[in-house]
């Protein structure tokens, strides 16, 4: 977000700039004011969020997580690509001591299922919103370093993620960039370190970060001397070794055999290419699509920002080593940002998320344009244009994080909450063991899982999207999945009767003999038939099908929630409705 006109820091007319000096003291409050204020909002914009965006938030996460932390019996939803040792365990490992950890303390303070449930709820949200906190600040401070301490235009960077770019640069060396040699203090050693580990998690996480870090770290060998390219490979050596190393005993410990999940990510989906069944792209994706979702109104000053920094001439330098220092940081993230761009492009199948990692550097780059374009003497039409660019970015913010997708996540606290009130009750004899059974028969991952569930007596399956894993290259083209299946072929109702229970067993009208016979005729009933459950979950598009299907069923409507107003699958459109059985 940008600075108000009110912020009146030390406007810099040049890049990197000085502010007016001031004491390391009082800037490292001023480091610690900003922090708390980040954390303050990451923590309300963390506990108020009603809305679903990506599975893979939930489902390459939490839900290994809570199957660390409460065992297999706690019904976790543990999809394909864990079953083939493809994510790493080192972020699940993460979140699975924050479960025990809010599981521990509410046991200790003697907290109710259902208060406990809010708090596992909450937990990881808290968390992230830590991570969040930290990323916006080191932007923050990364964006300092280009356009000065304290600077307005710094501070307009506050938003996403962060980097460590250490060094100091010397007048009119073309060896620029200056890394932490021999000889040098133990606090750049240490920075260093903690850059290179941070990078190599990175990369272990999702090897396709790795295209930052490549393209940051070449540049900086190429410029050192003999002597910092060696401390260069000697950390980078030492701090790779440490992260594969505990990658691979992590990994131990969580698919208990020895693995390396991120050379298997990319054998599934280059060598195999099982990514494009989740879907392609055009190769303008990212231009068209992806950066201006990402950007929204700072598209503008992001592509100008781009267009300085990739004009820049890295090679010709003098002057202010300080301006040195800035133009080669914002040229390196420039090119970044286009090398990470222009290479995701080049994948059949593409996600606005493959291109988080850049975004910081895109906030920084448009900080500078965006403070010349709005400086803090604004002219009448100029302050209007500013207010009408917020006033966007509000509605944006609040209609996607309070509106858009919000049935698929309230559906679950209602399923949830009807649970605990059947089981624990706040009066009366006590708690009882009855399960809850739901169907969710909607397009795979619609929803989270047991992190939102919670109480592993609640009984739930829902459709799958398991790719074609053992299925050559040639035949793939045909394949089904269940959810597929369920929609297209034979649809909805076909499914129904060829996977479920015979329909008697649920009509309102009929004799028990009917009933009794519908579920063991072995004409009807065959072992991978599904018992009807108390509660089916869908969208509303397909209310219609099961309405003639299930017309005459003792199913009606229990619930029903607005979840959007637009879909870019049909399959999802409409409210989000739950029938349950009388």
């Amino acid at each position: 977000m940008p600075a108000s006109d009110a912020q009146k820091a030390t406007p810099s007319s040049q890049i990197g700039a000085a502010p007016t000096p001031r004491s390391s003291t009082s800037y490292r409050d001023s480091t610690l004011s900003v922090f708390a204020l980040l954390l303050a909002f990451r923590i309300v914009n963390a506990l108020t969020l009603r809305t679903f965006f990506q599975p893979d938030e939930f489902f390459q996460s939490l839900e290994p997580a809570w199957q660390l932390a409460f065992g297999q019996h706690a019904q976790a939803c543990i999809t394909w690509e864990w079953t083939a040792q493809l994510r790493s365990s080192l972020h699940p490992e993460l979140f699975a001591l924050v479960y025990k950890g809010a599981a521990t303390l509410a046991d200790a303070c003697g907290l109710s299922l259902p208060t406990k449930a809010e708090l596992l709820l909450a937990a990881p949200k808290l968390t992230q919103a830590v991570f969040a906190a930290l990323l916006d600040c080191y932007t923050w401070k990364l964006a300092e370093k280009a356009y000065g301490r304290g600077s307005r235009t710094a501070y307009t960077t506050l938003a996403l993620s962060g980097s460590a770019l250490h060094g100091e640069y010397r007048h009119g060396d073309k060896k620029q960039p200056r890394i932490a040699a021999q000889g040098s203090s133990i606090h750049s050693i240490c920075q260093l370190r903690l850059s290179l580990l941070l990078a190599a998690f990175a990369c272990i996480l999702r090897p396709t970060n790795a295209l930052v870090w490549i393209t940051l770290s070449l540049p900086t060998w190429w410029y050192a001397s003999n002597r910092q390219q060696y401390v260069l490979i000697r950390e980078i050596s030492l701090c790779g070794a440490a992260t594969i190393g505990c990658s691979v005993l992590s990994d131990r410990f969580y698919y208990h055999t020895w693995t390396f999940p991120p050379l298997r990510f990319l054998h599934f989906n280059i060598v195999q290419s099982l990514a494009i069944f989740y879907g392609t792209n055009r190769p303008d994706y990212y231009l068209t699509e992806g950066l201006p979702l990402l950007l929204t109104t700072a598209l503008p000053f992001a592509i100008v920002g781009l267009w300085h920094g990739l004009s820049t001439n890295t090679f010709k330098r003098s002057g202010d080593p300080r301006d040195i220092e800035a133009q080669v940081l914002l040229a390196r993230l420039a090119w970044i940002s286009l090398i990470v761009t222009t290479s995701l492009s080049l994948i059949a199948h593409k996600e606005v998320r493959f291109l988080y990692p850049i975004l910081p550097f895109l906030h920084i780059l448009a900080a500078k344009p965006f403070t010349t374009f709005f400086p803090s003497q604004l002219s009448i039409p100029r302050k209007a244009l500013l207010i009408v660019l917020l006033t966007v970015n509000l509605l944006i913010a609040g209609y996607a994080s309070q509106v858009h997708q919000r049935g698929v996540i309230d559906v679950l606290t209602y399923l949830r909450h009807v649970h605990e009130a059947t089981n624990y009750p706040t009066s009366g004899t006590g708690a009882r063991t009855t399960n809850t059974t739901a169907a969710f028969l909607m397009p795979c991952h619609s929803t989270p899982w047991r992190s939102h569930l919670v109480h592993p007596s609640m009984n739930a399956w829902a459709l799958t999207c398991e790719p074609p894993l053992n299925i050559p290259l040639p035949d793939r083209a045909a394949y089904l999945d269940e959810a597929d299946q369920f929609f297209l072929t034979p649809g909805p109702a076909g499914w129904l009767r060829e996977n479920m229970e015979y329909v008697d067993t649920v009509r309102a009208s009929g004799s028990r003999s009917s009933h009794h016979w519908g579920r063991v005729d072995p004409n009807v009933q065959r072992s991978s038939r599904r018992p009807w459950p108390q509660h089916l979950v869908f969208f509303e598009q397909l209310e219609p099908a099961l309405k003639e299907y299930l017309g005459e069923s003792r199913y009606k409507e229990c619930w029903r929630g607005f979840n959007s107003h637009w879909h870019d699958d049909w399959r999802r459109k409409g409210d989000v409705l739950v029938w349950c059985l009388d």
